[in-house]
């Protein structure tokens, strides 16, 4: 998935909500989408605890997808309304990585996932988004390009609790990998971010890389 790559095609769902909040700040729907953030990771964690609360995994997927909505609108509000600024820049990749620990912190400490594997998610998420934002902070040109942007993970992220609920529902929840290992539908979107968002780091690293190179030789 690379669906970051993808963003134009979105904007049918976005402008006409935009034009409509032409007048709220941008930094105010930043802050909803930071707070949805927090409330969906917190709906992860608490769905494990007791068994009545598994529904939580889908309250939680769909705060997940609205926080997503909100931190994709509020750049298109700042376009429109012509408040788009570096400040407004800085502020919603600093709200996106609270986001995804958030999201993911929450999945991570939750009764659905090994902790060491929820650990080398977030690194892998988070170093895919530092060598995106370190590309621009060099002077290469800023990196969305990879096997893991923000967009896929909050689609899987969105996803794969509701595969969960249902799998719970119907005793499929766990899945015994060649008789070797078990693990849950989470633990299977949790080991995804952590392969493929490293392997995004590594590709971005060496595309940045080579812009340098190309750059000094110009």
């Amino acid at each position: 998935m690379v669906l970051d790559g993808q963003r134009a095609k979105a904007d049918f769902a976005l402008t006409p909500v935009a034009k409509k909040l032409i007048n709220v700040n941008p930094n105010t729907l930043s802050w909803i989408g930071l707070i949805l953030a927090l409330i969906s990771g917190l709906l992860f964690f608490l769905s494990g605890e007791k068994e009545s609360w598994h529904w939580m995994l889908i309250l939680g997927a769909i705060v997940v997808l609205v926080s997503g909505y909100f931190d994709a609108i509020d750049g298109k509000v700042a376009k429109l309304a012509g408040k788009a600024s570096k400040k407004g820049d800085f502020l919603d990749h600093v709200f996106d990585r609270y986001a995804d620990v958030f999201m993911i912190g929450g999945v991570a400490v939750s009764a659905w996932c090994d902790p060491y594997i929820g650990m080398l998610a977030l690194v892998g998420v988070l170093l895919t988004s530092y060598m995106g934002t370190q590309a621009q902070a060099v002077g290469a040109p800023r990196l969305y390009a990879g096997l893991l942007g923000r967009a896929d993970r909050v689609v899987l992220s969105t996803l794969f609790p509701i595969i969960m609920f249902i799998g719970l529902c119907y005793d499929f929840g766990y899945i015994n990998m060649f008789d070797l290992i078990t693990l849950s539908w989470l633990e299977i979107m949790m080991l995804w971010f952590a392969v493929v968002g490293n392997l995004t780091a590594i590709q971005r690293a060496i595309v940045t890389w080579r812009n340098m190179t190309k750059m000094e030789k110009e």
